[in-house]
């Protein structure tokens, strides 16, 4: 039976990451990228599809678990009838191969311990050919292979496709594994000690959470949370994916399943400006160096997101051989929403780089001819419609979110020339574009009646990003316009306190079925609650949001109130950078607007 989506624990290397369950099972772990093929599928299948189990023999899920202190060291705590076992899981900075370090260590009395690997490479449809050399399990698969020791050696041997170990830790006793992935022609890679590479681990990510700035409340859930981001951080290039997982259903059974593994640029501004405020200036560099790498080129060709290093095709397929997490088919591989036109994005970026400027990231010559490019394209291109925010498979539409967000491109340019009136640029025709956009927006984006602004030109349809509206300046929170769409957004996209990203959701998107609610949107509502002066409401929502998270503080993409189960990928980039987004704006003396 699955295992619930938020049953799940991450560990990673900042260049891949792994899902384990409660039971000890990594099920999820792709090799040597966040975006490579899976070599162990179980998560989008079943065990025949790649996993390894290391737990007590015979037991079910773990007492309890946890991260040791502010890292992402895993460790999960058996307690038997025979004794108590702890198994350690994590994955080292990497040198230049990946390895999964698993450290059994004996707590108290006698716990016989049993291990099942079962490695499938090409997300769970190859077998490889297993053989045993200089103390080692090898796994090769074309252009794949994989090592596993043991310190000490424990005996292994094969049994229906998988590698097994059985023994038995006491008191005191510690039992280190290490798989390490590499090309198949190359010679065998460095060894790593597992020990010293624990306490190095701790060392590195305790150093790291130190620099944390907030001193706020829920401090902890905080540091998680940019943990978590770091995790997601692709290092050789600054790239934050979304998610480390593909095609976990934003409806169980259904056909929502996305690959996520890549980088979307509606999200720069918010992750640099929770990075930049809680300290992280290095990362939120690397986050921008990044950025500017992926759009380099011609501006008509902006896309909304990006490979791991600014790779621009990200073909979609299925993968008919996985059925699918309870049984949520197509399981799929790329992304075809590459290809839409979202307007928005032009916004992002422009917020973005502005932001670095004035935070005063090192600038590098050409970004703000970068930028200029953008204004010249977008200066013809905001009346068109598009796909929107939320990659609607619909036809195109005027959505009330791009056409802000395009106020905002406006807006950041005209703010950039004013402090600086030596940058080259018309900042008359930018004031000009930036006023017929507002001026459109509240004319054709704003119904009077209902006091709400709608998703798109003469919809009737809301859409949670319009709760953007104050936080990027468009309109002030107490202006009535706002008040009214917040108050609409709670009446009609609200389900047991969380918040949906939009209504009559197949009409706008295309597709059957549902979706959960979304919770980057809720902690949305809640920064506009209390720009809006209702602090006691954003503080009530925010705790309702953090009271969602799994046992080791990891948030999906959605969630269901109507099952109490986390939904879509996970963990979601978006949920953690919403988390420490409206955390630092509760803890900041409010405004009088």
């Amino acid at each position: 039976m699955a295992q619930h989506i938020d049953d799940y624990a991450l560990i990673g290397d900042h260049q891949t990451a792994a899902l384990i369950s409660r039971h000890g099972s990594i099920d999820w772990l792709c090799l040597p990228r966040f975006d490579s093929p899976a070599c162990f599928a179980a998560l989008l299948g079943g065990p025949d599809n790649g996993h390894w189990r290391l737990a007590p023999k015979g037991a079910g899920a773990c007492t309890r678990r946890g991260y040791l202190d502010d890292s992402l060291v895993l460790e999960s705590v058996w307690e038997t009838e025979t004794g108590t076992v702890k198994v350690i899981d994590f994955m080292p900075q990497r040198d230049r191969a990946p390895d999964v370090v698993r450290i059994v260590e004996g707590v108290s009395g006698s716990v016989e311990m049993l291990g099942v690997l079962r490695l499938r490479f090409d997300y769970g449809r190859i077998v490889p050919w297993m053989r045993r050399t200089d103390g080692h399990r090898i796994a090769v698969a074309g252009p794949d292979s994989v090592w596993l020791r043991s310190e000490p050696e424990v005996r292994t041997y094969g049994k229906d496709f998988s590698t097994r170990s059985e023994f038995t830790v006491s008191a005191g006793d510690r039992v280190a594994f290490v798989l390490t992935w590499h090309p198949s022609h190359e010679p065998r890679p460095r060894l790593v000690d597992p020990y010293d590479s624990l306490r190095s681990s701790l060392a590195d990510w305790r150093d790291w959470a130190a620099r944390c700035r907030y001193e706020g409340p829920h401090r902890d859930a905080v540091i998680r949370s940019l943990i978590t981001l770091k995790a997601l951080t692709y290092a050789p290039s600054g790239g934050i994916v979304a998610a480390p997982t593909t095609s976990l259903p934003e409806q169980l059974g259904g056909v929502r399943n996305w690959d996520y593994r890549y980088c979307w640029l509606r999200d720069s501004t918010l992750t640099l400006n929770s990075l930049l405020r809680a300290g992280y200036h290095e990362e939120a560099a690397a986050w921008r160096d990044w950025l500017l790498r992926a759009i380099a080129g011609d501006p008509a060709e902006l896309q909304i997101m990006y490979g791991l290093r600014g790779e621009r095709r990200l073909p979609e397929h299925e993968l008919p051989w996985l059925e699918g997490y309870e049984h949520s088919a197509p399981v799929r591989v790329g992304n075809g929403a590459v290809d839409q036109r979202q307007l928005d994005v032009y916004g992002e970026v422009l917020d973005t780089l502005h932001l670095a400027r004035f935070a005063g990231l090192p600038a590098e010559p050409h970004t703000w001819k970068i930028q200029t490019s953008l204004m010249d394209f977008l200066e013809s291109a905001w009346r068109d419609p598009d796909e929107g925010l939320w990659e609607v498979c619909g036809p195109r539409r005027h959505f009330v979110h791009s056409k802000v967000m395009a106020w905002v491109a406006a807006d950041r340019a005209v703010r950039a020339m004013e402090a600086a009136p030596e940058l080259s640029g018309d900042v008359n025709r930018w004031r000009t574009m930036r006023d017929a956009v507002h001026r459109e927006v509240c004319e054709k984006g704003y119904d009077p009646e209902r006091s709400t602004f709608t998703q798109s030109y003469g919809s009737s349809e809301l859409d949670a990003a319009t709760l953007l509206i104050p936080r990027v300046g468009f309109l002030p929170a107490t202006d009535p316009r706002v008040i009214g769409t917040i108050d609409a957004v709670r009446r009609e996209l609200c389900e047991d306190g969380l918040i949906r990203r939009y209504t009559a959701v197949d009409h706008v998107d295309g597709l059957p079925g549902s979706e959960g609610a979304f919770l980057a949107c809720s902690f949305w509502l809640a920064d506009a609650l209390h720009l809006a002066g209702r602090h006691k409401d954003a503080r009530a929502l925010f705790e309702r949001l953090l009271a969602l998270r799994n046992d080791v503080g990891l948030l999906a993409e959605e969630y269901d109130p109507a099952t109490g189960r986390q939904l879509g990928n996970f963990p979601q980039a978006f949920s953690h950078i919403g988390l420490v987004g409206t955390a630092l704006t509760l803890a900041e003396r409010p405004r009088a607007d």
